[in-house]
């Protein structure tokens, strides 16, 4: 058995809630069998004063149950692995943060693969929470972009999987003013600025302190907002790492895609074109765009025939995703939604639709089950 102390997953602990795994004590003898409940705040706080411990072979059972779900558990499984990766972002520990970082990515990196167009979706479409959990949310975003990018520019899973560990923490130092500036419809005040300012460098120290020894998360890190044409922040570096441009691009990428306060998502087709035209030529641009496609997994569309309907698979060219019907003709709701031939004349995409287009017409919990059809 490798041991590990509760304390370091304590963001998959809740009271009321069964355990999910063995807790042992310091001798490594059962103290709590999975499945039991603790029952308030004292026990649980005095499992970690006690130093109590944990199998970490316990900790995969996630990804198993990912790699062998049905696809209609997929969509609860993407809830319960975001909540668990808002969770350990917010509580960012002092110790053994690269066995809790490893521990939440597993499971989202286990989805993305599983099903790249879901993994999409979770971008498109917005998590809960909004502004008040836009920090976290655009932190897995980010992962989720940076691992689908790299993948096409066909890295090796190492380096794939730094990529994503280092997307998701890229911001730890700044997740609440993330929050605040999504909700923000002024301009940025000068602390506000000097914050944003600061951040990369501030993340890439609270993530050493924490225990994170990796060079080339950290580098990456600390120059996700530098650029080769050396217009970026904070020191104007222009010799900037291949992951670190990576990081940067996914960053714009999804916050572009991301609703604000002050304006709406943009949409995926005005991102392409801009991204494009700020990085012309560039490799990785390119894998970027050409891996969400002009019509990206949710978002909503209209055909010639004056339906809407919501993308729910790439297809096999840009311009031909899988889309289902929202509402008919008319405008009216459909109840049952459709999937609709989209290389058809009368079901060929004649317009990109903002992101409030069908979203009161179906209900979120339906619109990620169109996907997994």
């Amino acid at each position: 058995m490798r041991l590990i102390e509760l304390e370091s997953v304590r963001h998959r602990l809740q009271v009321g809630v069964p355990l999910p795994f063995n807790v042992r004590q310091s001798d490594h003898t059962l103290l709590l069998a999975r499945g039991q409940v603790l029952v308030g705040v004292e026990q649980l706080q005095a499992l970690f004063s006690r130093g109590m411990l944990v199998d970490l072979a316990e900790l995969e059972t996630v990804v198993h149950r990912v790699l062998k779900a049905p696809p209609e558990q997929l969509p609860a499984l993407w809830e319960e692995s975001i909540a668990s990766a808002t969770q350990a972002l917010h509580a960012l520990p002092k110790k053994n943060l690269d066995v809790v970082i490893d521990d939440v990515a597993a499971p989202l990196v286990a989805l993305v693969e599983r099903d790249p167009d879901l993994a999409i979706f979770q971008v498109l479409r917005q998590h809960g929470g909004r502004h008040a959990q836009y920090g976290a949310n655009h932190s897995i975003h980010c992962a989720i972009a940076a691992f689908l990018t790299v993948h096409r520019l066909s890295w090796n899973k190492p380096d794939m999987q730094r990529a994503f560990k280092a997307a998701l923490t890229m911001n730890v130092s700044m997740l609440e003013l993330q929050g605040q500036l999504a909700a923000q419809a002024t301009p940025l005040t000068p602390a506000q600025r000097e914050a944003v300012h600061s951040h990369p460098q501030r993340s890439m120290h609270m993530l050493a302190l924490a225990g994170i020894t990796d060079p080339e998360w950290l580098q990456a890190v600390a120059q996700h907002h530098e650029t080769s044409s050396g217009s970026g922040y904070p020191t104007g570096l222009r010799d900037v790492t291949p992951l670190a441009a990576v990081l940067h691009q996914c960053d714009v990428y999804t916050a572009r895609l991301s609703p604000r306060q002050s304006r709406d998502a943009m949409a995926a087709d005005s991102v392409a074109r801009s991204l494009f035209a700020d990085h012309p030529g560039d490799p990785t641009t390119a894998a970027l765009i050409k891996e969400f496609g002009l019509y990206p997994p949710g978002c909503f569309v209209r055909f010639a025939s004056g339906e809407t309907g919501i993308v729910v698979r790439r297809g096999p060219g840009a311009h031909k995703p899988e889309v289902a019907t929202v509402t008919n003709a008319r405008g009216a709701a459909v109840s049952e939604p459709l999937r609709r031939d989209t290389s058809r004349p009368e079901f060929a995409i004649v317009a990109l639709l903002g992101e409030r287009a069908g979203t009161a017409h179906i209900a979120p919990a339906k619109l990620m089950a169109l996907v997994c059809a």
